[in-house]
This record gives structure tokens, C-alpha cells and sequence, in this order.
């Protein structure tokens, strides 16, 4: 249960790695059940509408989950947080207990220190799992913090699709990954960008995404005065890894975080990386290790950290090749006998925990 590429996002993106790397393996049968799933016939045209689009969705989920969920032996539920844990996991998780089916409960946001102190019945339903796997050591802390255990199994990334380049003299020629939402803060970016081309006028600047701040975003770069910021757009997960080939640096500015799939892709494209110390991007990037950290919205350090991977001979050398090194625990290879060992161990649980969980 995770969305589909149709809702390109960092969920969307390693369920199909994923069900890719289990396609090729004789011990998994794994298929997708979206939680964005598109209506049949004219229903989908009111999915196009605003405020019918949740209605028509739900509507159709329900049964998606009854029909699906039947012919699986394990349900695996990835998970965000907040208004779309009650809209997708939550549901999921009720049908697989109604159908007696064990749960691995994937929770993946890192706004969960807030979202998990809020809601009881989050707090609940992940401890009603038979297994709860988290993609960081941020995560299984901030688990623990609830008496809930959880299980890290890291994100993948595919080391053929992104090959390493060295890059021993980066230019300054930027790109950043994040959609254009207010937790992943791209403004700092811009600001960050605004400083550095001030020192380096041929700087540019990549930002690949979209979101609702985008109108906002293309404002500040006219308020700026800024050259060389191109808007890419989405671009469709097979794809993405050229905008990690033509660039040099990667900077991310985020306020809230998890373990970003981006930071790990720029690792394994050879690109050295610059982010804000936020959740669980320090579990994953040491700085002056694996790259460069600076404080949550603070444009001139992130700057201040552009411009010494221009300017120090070798730390770009450095950091890339120790962060090469972070990825190899999150190939296929090394995750695939986690994840089997999760579903085992799930499918071991004892049947009084396959519980309904209550509402309220």
C-alpha cells in the first residue's frame, strides 16, 4: 500500500524500486495497491475537482483494499503522517485486521515527532502493527520515545542508475531535488543561491520539483535578481538522475526531514552535498564527514558551505568519496534480507496481535 508515481515523492519513488527489485526475486510476489487509485469511467473526472477529488478517492479505495488484500499473505503499509495517515495507512490497516492479515507498518515521515505526540490513534495503530519498520535511526529514536519498537531498514538507491563522478574541483553549478513545499523550505535555497552569486556571478541553480510554492519561489528569484534559476518541473523518477549528472553540488535547505532518497542519490552520483541539519538528515550526513550540514533556515551558512567546497581544495574529494560509502547499505543487496526477514517475522506474529485497533 503506497502511492503511486503519479504522486511523485520520495514514498512513491522506493515503493516501485521495491516492487522492481522483488519483480526479479523468486521468494516475493509483491503488486501495488495505490492509495491514490483513479476512478473508473466519468468518476474520474470529479477526482480533477478540488473538493470531490478526496470523496471520489476514498470511495474507491475501500473496495480496492477489500479485493486486494484478500490474495496477500502479508500487507506492507507505507506511511505518512498527519490528515494522510487517516486517509490511507489507517484504512489499510483496518481491512488487513478484518481479513486477518499481518501488518508491516513502513512509517516514513519526519514530521513524526509532532504528528505521533498529537494523535493517539496514530500512537496506537503503530503499536497495534505485527512489525514497524522506519528507514532511519531519527525515526526508531523518536519510536522509542513512544514505546513503540521499529526496525531500520534504509532507503535504496540504485548505483547503476546513479554513477559516481568524481568531481575534485566542483563549479558552481547547484542543483536541489525537493518539491516546493514549506517544510522542504526552498526559499533558503534561493537565498543561500543569492549569496553565492554574488561571489560567483556564472553560478546556477537547478531546482527540480513542484508544489504549491512554486509562485512564491519564481517571485523570489525576481526579487533577488537572480540569473541562472531554471524550473524544471517534475521529472519522472527514471529520469531524475540527470539532473544529479550535469550538475556539481547538492543543496537541499530543508525544516523537517526523514532520510531524504535525494541526499543518498547525490552521494551515489558523486555529488558533493550541502543541507540543513534537520530530523534525520544528520543520521545519515555527518558533516565534514559525508558533507556539509548548516543550521535549519540559515541561507548565509548554507551559503558559507557552498562556497568552501569552491574555494578548500579536496574537501569535495573527501566528502564524496566518504559518502560513496554510505550508500552501500542501501542496495538492494543489503536490504532484501531485511525486508524478509520483516515479512517473516510478521507473518510469526501471534494472532491476538492482529487486533483492531480503536478510533478514538
Amino acid at each position: 500500500m503506497a502511492p503511486s508515481l503519479a504522486i511523485l515523492g520520495g514514498q512513491a519513488v522506493q515503493a516501485e524500486r521495491l516492487l522492481q527489485s522483488w519483480s526479479a526475486d523468486p521468494d516475493v510476489r509483491a503488486w501495488l495497491v495505490p492509495i491514490n487509485p483513479v476512478a473508473p469511467g466519468l468518476l474520474s473526472v470529479l477526482q480533477r475537482i478540488k473538493y470531490l477529488r478526496t470523496a471520489v478517492t476514498e470511495a474507491c479505495y475501500g473496495p480496492l483494499l477489500l479485493r486486494e488484500l484478500r490474495r496477500a499473505d502479508v500487507v506492507h503499509i507505507f506511511s505518512a503522517s498527519y490528515f494522510s495517515f487517516l486517509l490511507a495507512p489507517w484504512p489499510a490497516v483496518q481491512v488487513a485486521r478484518l481479513l486477518g492479515k499481518p501488518v508491516v507498518m513502513n512509517y516514513r515521515s519526519g514530521e513524526a515527532p509532532d504528528h505521533l505526540a498529537r494523535s493517539a490513534l496514530a500512537r496506537r495503530t503503530l503499536a497495534g502493527a505485527d512489525v514497524n519498520v522506519v528507514p532511519s535511526r531519527f525515526l526508531q529514536d523518536v519510536f522509542r520515545g513512544f514505546g513503540i519498537e521499529a526496525t531500520v531498514i534504509p532507503n535504496v538507491v540504485d548505483l547503476h542508475r546513479f554513477a559516481f563522478r568524481p568531481r575534485p574541483t566542483p563549479r558552481p553549478r547547484l542543483v536541489s531535488t525537493r518539491n516546493f513545499e514549506p517544510l522542504y523550505n526552498v526559499a533558503c535555497t534561493l537565498r543561500a543561491f543569492a549569496e553565492v552569486q554574488a561571489r560567483y556571478p556564472e553560478a546556477t541553480l537547478t531546482l527540480v520539483g513542484g508544489g504549491s510554492e512554486e509562485p512564491r519561489l519564481r517571485s523570489l528569484v525576481s526579487e533577488l535578481g537572480l540569473r541562472g534559476v531554471t524550473f524544471t518541473g517534475r521529472m519522472a523518477a527514471g529520469d531524475i538522475w540527470r539532473a544529479y549528472a550535469e550538475a556539481d553540488i547538492y543543496v537541499q535547505t530543508p525544516n523537517i526531514d526523514n532520510m531524504p532518497t535525494s541526499v543518498l542519490e547525490a552521494y551515489a552520483s558523486g555529488l558533493p552535498v550541502v543541507s540543513t541539519e534537520a530530523g534525520g538528515v544528520p543520521a545519515i550526513l555527518t558533516h565534514d564527514a559525508h558533507g556539509l550540514l548548516a543550521p535549519i533556515d540559515d541561507h548565509r551558512a548554507v551559503a558559507a558551505a557552498i562556497v568552501r567546497l569552491l574555494e578548500e581544495p579536496g574537501v569535495s574529494a573527501r566528502l564524496t568519496g566518504a559518502a560513496r560509502e554510505q550508500c552501500a547499505p542501501c542496495t538492494w543487496d543489503h536490504v532484501r534480507g531485511a525486508w524478509l526477514a520483516a515479512y517473516h517475522r510478521a507473518l510469526r506474529a501471534p494472532a491476538g496481535a492482529q487486533r483492531a485497533v480503536p478510533v478514538s
